[in-house]
């Protein structure tokens, strides 16, 4: 569980994960009475999760968080999909994620006023590329709130 992993004597408990464990921590007293796993899980943001996948984290949890996507494809000499791959792919989730909370452009072509749906096609691709690694089935778990390609054709056709 993950506030085991902050305990002492932890997992986490160690110089190169320190931030990490103070996450998990942090987030423990804030929830207080209230807490429960699920709760602690909801709690931590997705730059937290991201990070698990960071050399130092992916080294600390005994190298097995690769685990959870059983679907993955081997790696090739051209692509080597360890974590490396998915903390890079995770990072562009999160760096689009951003920026909707920030209220910021994502269907502009960069520093150009001119509208383009491809960073938001591309990040949803990766999202259900991820959910296919974990062998989940996208369209049950996102049916009747997919509405991606619809608002992303809407707006090319502008």
């Amino acid at each position: 569980m993950v506030k085991d992993a902050a305990r002492t004597d932890g997992i986490l408990d160690n110089p190169n994960t320190i931030l990490t464990k103070r996450n998990i921590n942090d987030a423990v007293r804030k929830l207080g009475t209230s807490y429960s796993h699920n709760k602690l899980v909801a709690e931590l943001g997705f730059g937290f999760w991201r990070y698990l996948f960071a050399q130092k984290q992916y080294n600390a949890t005994g190298r097995i968080l690769l685990q959870i996507f059983p679907s993955k494809p081997k790696s090739t000499p051209n692509i080597q999909y360890n974590q490396n791959y998915v903390f890079n792919q995770l990072a562009k989730i999160n760096k689009f994620r951003n920026r909707i909370a920030h209220h910021e452009p994502i269907c502009f072509i960069d520093y150009q006023a001119v509208k383009d749906s491809t960073n938001a096609r591309q990040n949803y691709g990766i999202i259900l590329q991820l959910f296919q690694w974990m062998n989940i089935n996208e369209s049950e778990l996102l049916y009747g709130i997919d509405h991606i390609d619809r608002y992303c054709n809407q707006l090319d056709n502008l």
